[in-house]
C-alpha cells in the first residue's frame, strides 16, 4: 500500500542536497509528485509530496544524516484527498515597491476576502526594492474589476505598484 509524504528539508545551502534526498526516495521506491524549492538569503527550503510504500519513518531514518550537516527535515504522512481548488480563473498579482511591512498582508487580504486563494508566492527584496508575485486562483462570481481596483487603492495606500492580470495557463 503506497501512502502520500510530505517532505521539508531546510537549512544552509549546498550543492546535492535535492540529489540526495531523491536518491534515497529513489532507493524507497518513491515517486516525487509535487515539489517547491527556493534559496531564502543562502538557506535551502525545499518541500516535496512523494508517494512511497513504506512509512513515515522509514523515509525519516533515511534521511537522518542531513540533519547531521544542520539541515532541518521534517517528514509526515499527508491524509486525505487533495484539498480541491476555489476553481474558476487564474490571475497574476504582482506587486513592485519600496520595503515596508503590511504589503503582502495588505494585498493578499484583499484576494482572500473576494474568495480568492493564493496558489504560489514569491517574494524578494533587493537593494529596498520589494518584489511580490502570486499565482491567483478566484471562483467565476468575483467581481474582478472591483477587485482590481480595491488591490489598487492599497497598493497606493502601501507606496507600492500593483498589477492584477489573467495568468497565461499554458505559461503556468
Amino acid at each position: 500500500m503506497t501512502q502520500s509524504l510530505a517532505v521539508t528539508v531546510l537549512g544552509h545551502d549546498r550543492p546535492g542536497i535535492i540529489a540526495d534526498v531523491t536518491g534515497v526516495l529513489a532507493e524507497l521506491g518513491g515517486n516525487l509528485e509535487d515539489s517547491s524549492m527556493t534559496l531564502l538569503r543562502g538557506h535551502f527550503a525545499w518541500t516535496l509530496v512523494a508517494e512511497v510504500s513504506v512509512e513515515a519513518a522509514v523515509v525519516a531514518e533515511r534521511l537522518a544524516h542531513l540533519t547531521a550537516e544542520g539541515l532541518v527535515v521534517s517528514v509526515l504522512p499527508v491524509s486525505g484527498p487533495e484539498a480541491p481548488g476555489v476553481g474558476g480563473s487564474a490571475w497574476l498579482l504582482s506587486v513592485h515597491g519600496a520595503d515596508r511591512p503590511g504589503i503582502v498582508s495588505g494585498l493578499t487580504g484583499l484576494v482572500a476576502a473576494a474568495g480568492g486563494n493564493i496558489t504560489d508566492l514569491t517574494t524578494r527584496l533587493g537593494s529596498g526594492l520589494y518584489v511580490l508575485v502570486a499565482e491567483v486562483e478566484l471562483p467565476d462570481d468575483v467581481d474582478v474589476d472591483a477587485l482590481s481596483e480595491r488591490i489598487g487603492v492599497a497598493a497606493e495606500r502601501l507606496g507600492v505598484r500593483a498589477t492584477f492580470v489573467p495568468a497565461d495557463t499554458d505559461v503556468l
